[in-house]
């Protein structure tokens, strides 16, 4: 049986799913070039059926994510929550329930009035889209659409491996709600409890991000970074607004929108900082979801959790998530966000009575999300001659790629199958080493970002445990840097620039069987420094999406300044480096090289 998945909101994109196996999965970004472009996704429902080698007639049935949305028929860049502009309709919408959403709780059905008056548009919606699929595409299946938070659940649990498990999702919001709780059980996921989205902590997370200078549902990647910079001394006034109480997440402020900026900056006193307002909705947020999953937590999941949705994309809360007592085994979809959604409502067909049949579920977890293009020899050394680049053909890159980074260069490497999801698994990737605490610094600002969280580690698979503490039961999810770890003193003294101020470290565990030539290039340079892990951070300029093609690369590598590019089996010196300081790697004490 073979599903396309489509997910036409932020972070828009296709996947195409064959008897419960992801074939191929890329978000529309990635070949727009728009950053979370918002739309339909028709490049990408191209390109995965181009590369799972589908025709329209090999389509049995297609899966939308989420039920209830608007048509965005031309697609865009996501320029912010409250940035955007959403046409005439939904900024109606969006202005009005800002206003009326404290009377949600005085006000009895008027947050089903809300939704139900937007019903004639949802429903051109689903018009549309089956529309779309018969006129552009050709493809004459029965098309379906998935309850938003259904989709998240089953993209965790059906790529989880767990048999039983107690499967959470929380984000903004989706089809009404913000939250849902089930427990699965094989192919049977049943409904435990659900928050609506007027109770959103989601929304928390965004209105704090939008009043710190930066875009919601966007940035909330800095607000987790810089809360270890400050102190949470509002924890006490969020939780006035938004808390956990008898098993239920609770708005006790009653507002949304607009509405909740307003009150969040009146209650704020004046003088107030950024830092001490991230600490807060942090430390407050990761209790409220410890409180929540640890009182939903069900007893025949057998103490394993899988888990999706915006909020899961804070690696922080999922250590928390991992901490908690009754927890085995924790495990993060890869494509946590929204644009995992079209994964999730194909694979929604593994579950038992789906119609117009059931599709088989793979019962391991999965092992890589290399699901997008590759490139032969012959397109990047094309793409090499035509932006005039000089190269050369090592007869061991991955040598070559270590011994660069030991003398104190910057590699952007590009190799293989593009990643699916947020993370840059080794494919699409930047590398250094990490004993420079400096280089979030300088590295950045080459590449115009803006960040307050370290970089990441890569890390051979089998010497995690000299490097991470309290590891067992979230290995599989470490896999695709979905969670943060504290690290072991060893850890702390010989590779500070991947360490936050916390102590922690989000890592991607790299296992030889799942990407040969980057675990490789691991193990050359543990044998010329006995340092296990090199810093690996997504290959693209602030506010792009991470590279696809060996001509995005290129354009990447040129814009930064980076010291040299790795592209398939080529590498290539700047012809324009930018001054860095060029601070060779040292040897971890007491270790002997094994050249």
């Amino acid at each position: 049986m073979q599903v396309l998945g489509i997910t036409d909101g932020i972070s828009s994109g296709a996947a195409i799913i064959r008897d419960g196996q992801i074939i191929s999965a890329v978000n529309e970004e990635r070949l727009s070039r728009l950053k979370m472009a918002y739309g339909f996704p028709r490049m990408s429902i191209r390109e995965v059926m181009r590369l799972a080698g589908a025709s329209p007639k090999d389509i049995d049935v297609v899966a939308v994510g989420t039920v209830n949305n608007y048509l965005i028929d031309e697609l865009r860049d996501w320029d912010g929550w409250f940035q955007q502009d959403k046409g005439f309709i939904r900024n109606a919408v969006f202005s009005t329930a800002s206003v009326f959403g404290s009377l949600v709780d005085r006000v009895p059905g008027l947050e089903s009035l809300y939704y139900a008056s937007r019903w004639p548009i949802f429903a051109a919606r689903r018009r549309g889209i089956c529309r779309i699929m018969r006129r552009e595409f050709g493809i004459t299946a029965p098309v379906q659409f998935i309850n938003h938070h259904l989709a998240h659940a089953t993209s965790a649990h059906f790529t989880s491996g767990f048999e039983n498990a107690t499967v959470v999702t929380m984000d903004g919001g989706g089809d009404g709600d913000s939250s849902h709780i089930y427990l699965a059980r094989g192919d049977d996921l049943r409904l435990i409890t659900r928050t609506s989205a007027f109770n959103s902590l989601g929304n928390y997370y965004a209105y704090v991000t939008h009043i710190c200078g930066y875009k919601a549902q966007k940035h909330e990647g800095k607000i987790t970074g810089l809360a270890a910079h400050g102190t949470p001394i509002y924890e006490d006034l969020l939780d006035n607004m938004i808390t956990f109480r008898d098993g239920r997440i609770i708005n006790q402020a009653g507002v949304v929108f607009r509405g909740a900026l307003k009150e969040l900056r009146k209650r704020l006193p004046a003088g107030w900082t950024k830092e001490d307002v991230s600490a807060s909705i942090q430390r407050h947020c990761e209790r409220v979801v410890r409180e929540y999953v640890q009182y939903h937590l069900q007893k025949e999941g057998d103490g394993n959790v899988s888990i999706a949705g915006g909020i899961f994309a804070n690696v922080r809360i999922n250590q928390e998530v991992h901490q908690l007592p009754g927890v085995k085994n924790v495990f993060v979809h890869p494509g946590m966000t929204d644009g995992g959604l079209a994964v999730g409502a194909a694979l929604a067909l593994c579950m038992k009575d789906s119609r117009p049949q059931t599709m088989p579920r793979r019962k391991d977890v999965i092992r890589t999300v290399y699901h997008g293009a590759a490139y032969t020899d012959g397109e990047i050394r094309a793409a090499l001659d035509q932006a005039d680049l000089s190269y050369t053909e090592p007869a061991n890159i991955e040598h070559e790629i270590a011994k660069l980074l030991v003398e104190g260069y910057v590699v952007a490497r590009f190799d293989g199958a593009m990643e699916y999801g947020p993370r840059a698994l080794g494919n699409r990737t930047i590398l250094y080493h990490p004993a420079d605490r400096s280089v979030n610094d300088w590295l950045n600002d080459r590449l115009k970002r803006t960040e307050f969280m370290p970089f990441a580690p890569a890390t051979i698979i089998e010497r995690a445990d000299r490097c991470y503490l309290h590891l067992q039961g979230g290995e599989d999810t470490a896999r695709f840097m979905t969670i943060t770890f504290f690290c072991t003193d060893w850890m702390k003294e010989t590779c500070p620039g991947v360490v936050h101020l916390d102590g922690t470290a989000r890592p991607q565990l790299v296992d030889k069987d799942d990407n040969p030539s980057f675990y490789k290039v691991l193990q050359e340079f543990e044998a010329l420094t006995g340092i296990p892990s090199v810093i690996n951070t997504s290959f693209n300029m602030h506010e792009e999406p991470i590279v696809c093609s060996p001509e995005d690369a290129i354009r990447a590598f040129k814009l930064g300044h980076l010291d040299y590019l790795a592209i398939g089996n080529y590498l290539c010196k700047s012809p324009y480096p930018i001054d860095h300081p060029i601070t060779p790697m040292p040897r971890a004490a007491g270790v002997t090289a094994r050249l």
